[in-house]
C-alpha cells in the first residue's frame, strides 16, 4: 500500500530567561525578548544550534546560572554545544533583542548594555557574529531553525525579518 510520505514533525522549544537549549535540525528554538539579547550560535556543516536567552550583561563572579548574563552565556553555550560533539571551530552567531523598554533614557539602558556585552563575548570567544536585528524601542520573537541556520525576527504589527 502506497501513502504519502510522512513528515518529520518538527519540534519548537522555547527558551525562557536565562536558559540555554541546543537542538539539532529539524528542531527550531524560539524566544520572546524585550531588552534581552537571544544569543544563537550556529554549526552550519552539522546542523546543531543553540539559544540564550540573555538577561544581564554581566556576572560580576561565579553564579549558579551562567546563561542569565552575557559573558557567561556565551561561554556556556558553546560548552553545551561541545557536549553535542560540535566543534567551536565553525560556529557562528545570530543576535536579536536588546530593546530599550522603557521610554526614559537615562544612565542605566540595559538592553544596550546586554547587546554590547554579547557582542564581546562573541569577540572573545572567536565566534563569528553573522547578523543582528538589536536595539529599537519594541520587543520580539525569535525562532532559530536549526536546519538552515536562520533567524526569523517578529515583532507585533511589522514585517518579520529573516536573518
Amino acid at each position: 500500500m502506497h501513502g504519502l510520505p510522512v513528515e518529520e514533525q518538527i519540534q519548537t522549544a522555547s527558551v525562557g530567561m536565562g536558559q540555554i537549549v541546543v537542538a539539532r535540525k529539524p528542531a527550531q528554538l524560539s524566544a520572546v525578548l524585550g531588552s534581552c539579547v537571544g544569543v544563537a550560535i550556529y554549526h552550519p556543516r552539522l546542523g546543531v544550534g543553540g539559544l540564550a536567552h540573555v538577561v544581564l550583561p554581566h556576572s560580576n563572579g561565579p553564579s549558579d546560572n551562567p546563561a542569565k548574563f552575557a559573558d557567561t552565556a556565551v561561554p556556556a553555550l558553546v560548552q553545551e554545544l561541545q557536549k553535542q560533539g560540535v566543534p567551536s571551530a565553525g560556529l557562528v552567531a545570530k543576535i536579536a533583542g536588546g530593546a530599550c523598554m522603557f521610554q526614559i533614557r537615562g544612565p542605566l539602558q540595559i538592553g544596550e548594555a546586554n547587546i554590547q556585552a554579547v557582542r564581546e563575548a562573541l569577540a572573545q570567544a572567536n565566534i563569528r557574529l553573522l547578523a543582528q536585528h538589536v536595539g529599537g524601542t519594541a520587543g520580539r520573537r525569535i525562532t532559530l531553525d536549526c536546519t538552515d541556520g536562520s533567524l526569523r525576527v517578529e515583532i507585533a504589527g511589522r514585517h518579520v525579518e529573516i536573518l
